[in-house]
């Protein structure tokens, strides 16, 4: 388990090396020995300073030689302290209470909101925090330098000895030490960029230009760039929250900031010979996504000049044990003030405890050659759907040497060479691409990837146990046409499945893509309400390793469908598509007959039908990576919007019904703040014509002991029927920020899930009529309403809900109660 915790940690990593001439590490405590959480400290004479955190413990640095530390906090005399020498580790500050403390006011816990200048000062920020830095001026442009990299942290000597790194022994003389924690850092990724980035405020618009873009460790860097972009978003140190890894924080300037935090007015200082006040801040209680840290202001503009902070080691964040910040803005015209250095550093470790090793996660962005009030056409700023410039990535080392806004130290560029040695190495090659198979789900085989493999195993009455096979081409992540497939066995009826689809990008700046294929397998059609033709999608309803009740209403489809899709509009999609299948049922405890004549006297079991159909898809805010047939999304909330307009052709093929069908889906995600996030999830469909059971909107249960979206918990498959449907469903999750007022809960990190989910639906009796199934059709035209309540964060990766039936709870065989469950790696 050692060497796969080294492995883990060795190939996710990255780099930042700044040499440095005075560290200190050390604790502050009191008289007792008990730590002094949120100490200000600061070396004397500059304005360099950190704040202690919640164990009293700190680190600072500089590249300068300083020779004394100033330590303060709120009801206790600034102490001087001497350092004894330029490096100093496990250095103990003891503060002690002054017996006649002058304009000192002495606070129990928590800053006080009356008589606070700090407050004060907090108030005026918050009414000039519109007409500073960008927000300014109507137009703005700049260019922007950044530096993303990852490293392995607390390198030791056993690591170092460690088999897993026999043969790779060379990699270790670029270790070193990390500015802001003092822990040894072996970097493993460097991702550099260049952009010019322009703005419309009086628009609402912005758009970025990427100009050059250079990798180095890790193969070519896809997945790393795409892990960064779902972690590191741009964020304004002037909004009311912040949001990292999918997490809202209050910040420090937020308007509700008096209730999270306390502050304190340390110092005043002259600043680029502007006068400056420095407010130190700290969370007023335990468990909330806040801040410690500090920042200096104008005493005029009320412009931020720097702020440091870091995200507190009790806040509700998974695999995260630091979080820090930095931000710098230069004055310009004597007024104004403009950012120029970003740095963000994360601390990822499977545990939060002090001396758990991990992985750094560094940004640093530098900003330059501001120019105002320069209006460009609305053309401009019109989203390219899918322009890729490869130039931007083979620059040479001439063009980086010259446009860097700061140039590599030697130990930076002596990295560099060990990296590209690294990708060199046999053994880095083989640790590499195992994480790759557990990361993407597939073996890569050349220019064919073997997969997924979490689709191996799945079980169900009609098949008994299920074995499945597949793969895919795969020449990169840019692909412009891929081919999969799929075949797979069951024990029970023994019997083979298959499918196979192909799609074929013919225009790469409106992503035309040309698709079709074939599925033949065994399917539970009412696992979902809206949906498309994915060929080779197949519902966990049908596999699944684990059900409730009996769950043989499974159905034997032949599928084939051709389509085009285009994307003229970044996020909005066009499908047009035609589609023939066969159903029946694969089960004989279960039936999909019919009546075909007005007497009700024939009956076939056998549905054939051809279809086309209509889809539009609007995703506003949607990141997505790549320039391929096929993209990966960036993890970050978005509104998707679906419109499915299918018709039947009775005849076309032997056909055997006419009917049009209307759907619509709407999901909104909404971040509440410190209050946590939701999901709305809205379903409409209306059926026009004729149709048997294989074609009606079946309202989809969940009979697996696992948690599943867009189903109702508490309802059996087929439990209820309809041809006119409407859903809604609501998730709320609070973050833990309800557990976090209990002492006893708090530390256990948990998170508060509350849901309600409704739907109302109608059959005709033109489709009642013709109903020889033996399926008694129900409808909700009362309304069906669940509801339910949830754990998330049990032991960091697994949550469990409890689900109760509002009504409709006296039919027969009805789950008035279920619990179901799921595991995932959750931030």
């Amino acid at each position: 388990m050692k060497k796969l915790y080294y492995l883990f940690l060795f190939l996710i990593g990255v780099f930042n090396f700044i040499s440095a001439q005075t560290k200190v590490s050390g604790k502050v405590v009191d008289n007792t020995n008990q730590p002094i959480p949120y100490a200000n400290i600061v070396f004397k004479g500059s304005n360099i300073g950190v704040v202690s955190n919640e164990d009293g413990k700190f680190y600072i640095e500089s590249d300068q030689n300083y020779k004394t530390l100033l330590v303060s906090f709120v009801g206790f005399p600034t102490k001087e302290v001497t350092l004894p020498k330029q490096i100093n580790y496990n250095f103990i500050v003891t503060l002690s209470e002054g017996q006649n403390l002058k304009e000192v006011v002495v606070y129990a816990g928590k800053t006080s909101k009356k008589n606070n200048p700090a407050l004060d000062i907090l108030r005026k920020i918050w009414e000039r925090r519109r007409k500073n830095g960008l927000k300014m001026f109507k137009q703005y442009q700049y260019s922007k330098y950044e530096k993303v990299e990852f490293d392995m942290n607390t390198i030791d000597s056993a690591m170092m000895k460690s088999k897993l790194f026999k043969g790779l022994e060379f990699v270790f003389k670029n270790v070193d030490t990390s500015r802001v924690t003092g822990k040894t850092y072996l970097p493993i990724f460097i991702n550099e960029s260049l952009s010019d980035v322009y703005g419309d405020n009086v628009a609402g618009k912005s758009k970025e230009i990427l100009k050059a873009n250079k990798n180095s460790g890790l193969g070519n860097g896809d997945g790393v760039n795409t892990f960064i972009k779902d972690l590191y978003n741009d964020f304004d140190i002037y909004d009311n929250y912040l949001y990292f890894f999918d997490k809202s924080f209050t910040s420090p300037l937020s308007r509700t900031g008096i209730d999270v935090y306390n502050y304190v007015l340390a110092d005043t200082a002259f600043i680029d010979n502007k006068w400056c006040y420095n407010i130190v801040f700290y969370p007023r209680r335990k468990g909330e996504l806040t801040f410690k840290g500090d920042f200096w202001v104008n005493d005029t503009t009320f412009a931020i000049k720097k702020i440091n902070m870091a995200v507190t080691k009790s806040a509700n964040i998974n695999w995260v044990k630091d979080i820090y910040v930095e931000q710098e803005f230069e004055v310009l015209n004597d007024s104004i003030f403009l950012p120029t250095r970003d740095y963000m550093m994360t601390d990822f470790a499977l545990r939060k405890k002090e001396e758990s090793k991990g992985i750094y996660g560094k940004r640093t962005t530098l900003y330059q050659d501001f120019k105002f009030d320069q209006k460009k056409p609305d053309s401009f700023y019109k989203e390219e759907v899918n322009y890729i410039d490869n130039s931007v990535y083979n620059k040479d080392d001439d063009f980086w040497r010259e446009n860097r806004f700061e140039r590599l130290n030697k130990d930076e560029e002596g990295i560099y060479k060990m990296l590209d040695t690294l990708k060199t190495v046999k053994k880095f090659k083989r640790m590499y691409n195992l994480v790759s198979i557990l990361g993407s789900g597939y073996i890569e085989m050349n220019n064919f990837d073997y997969g997924p493999i979490f689709s191996t195993f799945g079980y169900n009455e009609v098949e008994g146990v299920r074995l499945r096979v597949g793969g895919r081409t795969y020449f990169g992540p840019n692909d412009t046409w891929r081919l999969q497939g799929y075949t797979a066995y069951g024990f029970e009826d023994n019997k083979f499945k298959y499918g196979l689809s192909g799609k074929w990008m013919v225009d790469k700046k409106k992503r035309l893509i040309l698709s079709g294929g074939n599925r033949r397998d065994v399917e539970q059609i009412g696992a979902s309400l809206t949906t498309t033709n994915d060929v080779l999608g197949r519902s966990y309803a049908s596999s699944g390793l684990f059900t409730t009740g009996s769950n043989g209403k499974l159905t034997n489809i032949n599928l084939s469908t051709i389509a085009a899709e285009i994307e003229p509009v970044k996020n909005l999609t066009f499908q047009l598509g035609f589609s023939y299948r066969t159903l029946e049922s694969a089960s004989e405890t279960f039936s999909l007959d019919y009546y075909t004549d007005n007497t009700l006297t024939d009956i076939k079991s056998e549905v054939k039908q051809s279809e086309l159909n209509f889809q539009i898809e609007f995703t506003p805010k949607r990141k997505t990576i790549g320039y391929g047939v096929e993209r990966r999304e960036v993890d970050s909330p978005y509104s998707r919007f679906f419109v499915n307009y299918s018709s039947g052709f009775k005849g076309l093929f032997d056909s055997d019904f006419d009917y049009q069908k209307l759907q619509l889906y709407y999901r909104q995600p909404i971040i509440i703040g410190a209050l946590g996030h939701s999901n709305l999830t809205m379903e409409l469909g209306k059926t026009f014509g004729q149709i048997p059971l294989g074609l009606m909107s079946v309202v989809p249960g969940n009979q697996t002991y696992f948690i599943i979206k867009n189903t109702f918990s508490n309802l059996n498959f087929y439990e209820f029927v309809t041809d006119e449907y409407a859903t809604f469903q609501w998730e709320h999750n609070f973050n833990g920020k309800i557990f976090a007022r209990f002492p006893y809960l708090r530390k256990l990190n948990l998170r508060e899930i509350i849901g309600l989910r409704g739907v109302y639906g109608k059959i005709s009796d033109e489709n009642r009529a013709i109903n020889a199934s033996g399926l008694t059709y129900v409808a909700p035209e009362k309304p069906y309403w669940e509801y339910s309540a949830g754990i998330g964060n049990i032991f960091k990766v697994f949550r469990i809900d409890f689900a109760w039936r509002a009504n409709y709870r006296n039919l027969p065989d009805t789950n008035n109660f279920t619990v179901k469950g799921s595991f995932g790696f959750y931030f």
